[in-house]
């Protein structure tokens, strides 16, 4: 990653078809960049997905890449976003021996203190929950190496606008204008 570069989120929002993914995976892949997480869900317009990912890149080469985006036929509009633009997560799962949580004094007080929670325990390991930005996220995993994780895993980051309109909603509602005004 280069220092000029900075992370950039963009929310797709496209109709629910097969392949859409990969046809956004390539347009990443010819220009040589390296997605650093995607998640994708339904989102608040029924029949419309919303897909999130992050790129570390310049703002040139990203409103290109937003330029190919929504040239895909299922694409209905694709925004950029800056960190200062969003609020956003993200949700980390860790497993650990639920001996050393019962064992090590230390691991209840760095659960408490990352504000994290016990999603369940059995007689053989704790599952533990963290929503957060990934430094957030990232310094917990940090600090549960040494209990001997089992297992982790972290989702691709959730976004929602600090705008106080969907964007999404508001280029919608201007197609409908325009088609009116053409069949008037």
């Amino acid at each position: 990653m280069d220092n000029n570069n900075t992370l950039f989120t963009i929310a797709v929002f496209a109709e629910n078809h097969v392949g859409l993914l990969n046809q956004l995976s390539i347009i990443f892949t010819r220009r040589c960049l390296n997605i650093e997480s995607v998640s994708a869900s339904q989102c608040s317009i029924p029949g419309v997905h919303k897909i999130t990912i992050t790129c570390y890149s310049n703002r040139t080469i990203m409103e290109k890449v937003i330029s190919q985006i929504e040239k895909r036929i299922d694409v209905i509009k694709a925004f950029l976003y800056t960190d200062s633009e969003i609020v956003y997560q993200e949700v980390a799962l860790y497993k650990v021996p639920t001996a050393r949580l019962l064992d090590e004094e230390h691991l209840e007080e760095i659960i408490r203190r990352h504000n994290a929670r016990i999603l369940e325990i059995t007689r053989d390991n704790t599952i533990i929950e963290k929503t957060g930005h990934y430094d957030e996220t990232q310094a917990l995993f940090e600090e549960l190496i040494r209990y001997d994780i089992r297992q982790f895993v972290r989702s691709g980051r959730v976004t929602i606008t600090k705008s106080p309109h969907e964007l999404v909603d508001r280029f919608l509602t201007d197609q409908e204008e325009r088609k009116r005004r053409i069949h008037d």
